[in-house]
């Protein structure tokens, strides 16, 4: 096998949890070709990754002829448009999940399993898709962050006691959110610290925060940074920073994936639950709230323990 294509076309969370199938690949077969097909906003966290050699914006498939030397295309993601042309071009072996129609009218290997009730992680799930290439191996989650290949946050021995740590607020609805009355009292128990806080987000999630009475922009611990960084500008300050908190989202995951140490936070409800959609890297962990308010009810306190025990004495 010399040449497999990745298609996943949403999110960059999703495509970060995609990526660890291109590491395994280049583990089992070292001089394989990966190009990965995706929305042209995640191409900046695609190339960053050392085990892809190729990226593909999904409105310009058609214009790579050396696309259809592919020796396989696997859709962590439905894409009819993908899927139409890999049939037209004559891609020998086009792998999906076996639920979708519009896998029964385009793919020829398709593999049955259900994301929404299956136990198993979204990065794991993923793994699935590679029966047809004759792998059955489904990873421990330790096994994932090898794979990722993506610039690690390099350990520094020489102590330093100034900290910074990422508070990503919003999520641009893709996620349920920690309240902001909770960030800023998180914010409000470091006063005093050498420790600042650096808001992320674009601009849209500034004007959001502020409409929900967000107060935290002038305080004297934090930076403001939403709506002031290009995406590979904001993958440096992650690469860069002590820590990241957030909800499930695309820069949580990168954050997990570059070795910074991540808390995520989650509810317990299905499928949004940790089980599903937890950060993993080398200093990743997450807490998870219940009842009926479950972000509310993951308590300011628990993730200053977070803090102090993981970003502050280290």
């Amino acid at each position: 096998m010399e040449h497999v294509i990745l298609s996943r076309t949403d999110s960059i969370g999703d495509v970060v949890l995609t990526l660890p199938l291109a590491g395994f690949l280049k583990s089992r077969f070292p001089s394989i070709r990966i190009s990965f097909i995706g929305k042209a906003y995640t191409q900046a966290v695609v190339l960053r990754s050392r085990f892809v050699d190729e990226f593909i914006d999904k409105e310009k498939v058609h214009e790579h002829d050396s696309l259809k030397d592919a020796d396989a295309i696997i859709f962590a993601l439905p894409e009819r448009s993908i899927a139409k042309w890999s049939k037209e071009v004559g891609i020998k072996k086009r792998i999906g999940t076996g639920h979708r129609f519009v896998h029964y009218l385009y793919l020829n290997k398709r593999v049955n399993f259900s994301r929404r009730r299956s136990e198993l992680h979204e990065a794991q799930l993923n793994f699935k898709l590679l029966e047809p290439l004759g792998i059955d191996h489904i990873p421990d989650l330790e096994e994932i962050p090898e794979w990722y290949g993506l610039p690690e946050k390099p350990r520094d021995d020489t102590p330093n006691s100034h900290k910074t740590i990422i508070l990503h607020p919003k999520s641009r609805g893709s996620a349920m959110e920690w309240p902001l009355d909770h960030f800023s009292a998180l914010i409000e128990r470091f006063k005093g610290e050498d420790l600042e806080f650096l808001i992320t987000g674009v601009e849209a999630e500034r004007k959001k925060i502020l409409e929900e009475g967000g107060q935290f922009f002038s305080e004297e611990n934090v930076r403001d940074l939403t709506g002031k960084q290009s995406l590979e500008e904001l993958m440096e300050t992650i690469l860069n920073s002590d820590g990241m908190i957030a909800a499930s989202t695309g820069p949580l995951h990168i954050a997990a994936a570059s070795g910074v140490s991540t808390l995520g936070l989650y509810p317990s409800i299905q499928p949004m639950h940790p089980g599903r959609w937890a950060p993993l890297g080398t200093h990743a962990n997450y807490l998870s709230g219940e009842g009926e308010d479950p972000m509310r009810n993951i308590e300011v306190k628990s993730v200053e323990k977070w803090i102090t025990e993981n970003v502050l004495s280290q």
